[in-house]
């Protein structure tokens, strides 16, 4: 019999969890997306992971929620520019049990609370599938290098509800 799912809890980053942060993403990239990367891609990928301090800043500078689950971190993600989903990373014993769309509702509730029309995300080939669930429609295909590797990703765009304008509704003054 399957376990019922318990939603986590969210919160905003702390500039104290970028230790545990850089370590879960480093875990859910080499453990979650090995079906996608190859060996040498993972560890380039992972490796953006290692300056914990880089991880402050990024995470400070974004609008970031930290997801816990009985007081153990178990993902996180964060907004850029109020409509772009920057990172979203789900720790791989909690994968496929809605950590990742408890993170993607609320990010998208985010953006749409501050004025977004859509929200974007660069989905690595491991995620492509978790967003197009998530009705996103992919816009392009990228090919990024991240030290001397190349990895593929695709631009997924989503309108956020309450967005739609519809030709009965009186017009916002801006």
């Amino acid at each position: 019999m399957r376990q019922a799912r318990t939603s986590p809890g969210l919160r905003p980053f702390l500039k104290t969890d970028a230790p545990r942060l850089a370590a879960l993403a480093r875990a859910s990239i080499e453990t979650l997306t090995e079906d996608c990367y190859d060996v040498d891609q993972r560890a380039a990928w992972s490796a953006r992971f290692d300056d914990a301090g880089a991880l402050t800043k990024r995470l400070s500078d974004e609008l970031a929620l930290v997801a816990v689950l009985k007081g153990e971190i178990v993902g996180f993600a964060a907004l850029k520019g109020g409509a772009d989903m920057d990172m979203l990373y789900v720790a791989p014993h909690f994968a496929r049990q809605g950590v990742g769309s408890a993170l993607a509702d609320a990010l998208e509730k985010l953006a749409a609370a501050r004025g977004a029309k859509e929200i974007s995300v660069g989905a690595s080939d491991a995620a492509r599938e978790f967003f197009l669930r998530r009705g996103y429609s992919a816009r392009s295909r990228n090919v990024v290098q991240v030290d001397g590797e190349w990895l593929g990703n695709t631009v997924m765009t989503k309108k956020l509800a309450g967005s739609e304008i519809r030709p009965d509704a009186p017009e916002r003054l801006q």
